[in-house]
């Protein structure tokens, strides 16, 4: 009867379905592979919700708060602090891929690279620039950001129409209290998805394991092993400190956010925990205003993974290519990622477009080297989901203790019992004043 208990948890459930996706995709590859629909379809389930949730989100928090100058004060402090600790994130990677050399001694021909498989990379990476970023931050139309579940073109709508709430006084309110009870009724669905989460990880994992095998990650074990270490490093010794500034233990948190952490290890994707986290950060005591607007913000400029992988990535590709290159090609490289890193959420495939448009604009390191991640590419994508899934609740909890509005109290109950607060959401978090 007890382990009956236990199978009712989330946490588990989806802890069983990724052993058994990975035993699965192990000894019976074709099964596992066959299996990908599960995940895809999962992830799109999520991503289907994303985009209304997160605008009621930020609408009714921002409109709640009603001074627009601690709206401005609240993003101009994320933002900064996104820019630092994403800086801090590309150095690390940087001075790990310069000191343990995870590519020295493949020396790869680069002549006889394939490179067909990296086209679609490439070329969107020539178009990727600060002007084209900028631009599509304005969607085509009201409802463009809804279809096509933008989160920075969303946030740029929600924000106008926050503002627009806001000057319109009590004529507002009935909009505001529909808007209110419309984020219940998207949370209560968020709650009916989540339960099909086991299988969406069973087929997310089945699906890696088995199209890529266990044998994938020999030949390019170090540079994998590198990664997972650094970002590990990552979170324990620069994340860590600053969240437990807040007053929240960084090993508390990660117990709190277990069942978001492992649901973006099964489906490789940090978006498939984004409407649940939205909810467990506002019951850890952080106001819903600075939860609404920080977690999709971050979701585009703190990408914590996503910076290690970038620097460690291209110094990977040089050295395996044998490509030498000075200390400062190396700085020019960082400076170059500091802007281009930015731009990693706003297109699909991120991560690769970056990383491609990076190295023509730096033309030193060959963009055909590219080729060696694509084998392990979906193993590092689990290490980079979930940095930035702890990367920004920590940003979460740093921004609403910098404003003063962290309800110490609420977050001692919260990590006391996490079970409580990982229970299915069915309805947003009533904060109506």
């Amino acid at each position: 009867m007890r382990v009956l208990g236990w199978l009712k948890n989330l946490y588990v459930q989806v802890l069983v379905a990724v052993v058994l996706g990975a035993l699965l995709g192990h000894y019976w590859p074709h099964a596992g592979e066959s299996l990908k629909p599960l995940g895809d379809g999962f992830i799109k389930l999520i991503k289907m919700m994303v985009a209304p949730v997160v605008f009621t989100t930020v609408v009714t928090g921002i409109a709640k708060m009603g001074d627009l100058k601690r709206v401005g004060r609240v993003g101009l402090k994320a933002f900064i602090y996104f820019e630092v600790v994403t800086t801090g994130a590309l150095a690390l990677g940087l001075l790990v891929g310069r000191s343990l050399e995870p590519g020295a001694g493949l020396s790869v021909d680069v002549s006889r690279l394939d490179t067909k498989a990296i086209e679609s990379y490439t070329t969107a990476g020539k178009s990727l620039s600060t002007v084209d970023f900028l631009a599509n931050i304005i969607p085509s139309s009201l409802v463009d950001p809804f279809a096509k579940g933008d989160i920075l073109q969303l946030l740029l709508v929600a924000l106008l129409t926050s503002v627009a709430l806001s000057k319109m006084g009590k004529a507002g309110q009935g909009i505001l209290h529909a808007l209110d009870n419309v984020g219940h009724l998207l949370f209560g669905m968020v709650g009916i998805i989540m339960r099909l989460a086991p299988l969406g990880a069973l087929g997310g994992i089945a699906f890696t394991v088995g199209k890529y095998g266990v044998g994938t990650l020999v030949g390019l074990g170090r540079l994998l092993g590198t990664f997972y270490a650094t970002a590990f490093l990552f979170v324990l010794l620069v994340l860590g400190p600053i969240v437990r500034w807040t007053g929240v233990g960084l090993f508390q948190l990660l117990r709190y956010l277990r069942d978001e952490l492992l649901l973006v290890l099964g489906t490789s994707s940090s978006e498939s925990a984004l409407p649940r986290l939205l909810v467990k950060l506002e019951a850890l005591g952080c106001p819903q205003s600075v939860v609404g607007l920080v977690v999709p913000m971050g979701y585009s400029f703190n990408l914590d993974g996503t910076s290690i992988y970038l620097t460690l990535a291209s110094l990977f590709v040089a050295q395996a290519t044998g490509t030498p290159i000075t200390l400062g090609e190396e700085l020019a490289l960082l400076a170059v990622l500091l802007l281009t890193s930015k731009g990693a959420a706003a297109v699909t495939g991120g991560g690769f477009i970056t990383l491609a448009a990076t190295l023509s604009a730096t033309g030193r390191i060959p963009v055909a080297g590219l080729v060696l991640l694509l084998g392990v590419d979906r193993f590092m994508s689990e290490a980079r989901a979930l940095t930035n899934l702890v990367g920004n609740a920590v940003a979460t909890l740093v921004i609403s203790k910098w404003e003063g509005g962290l309800d110490q109290e609420r977050a001692r109950t919260a990590l006391a019992n996490p079970a409580a607060a990982s229970a299915e959401p069915t309805a947003a978090p009533d904060t109506r004043t």
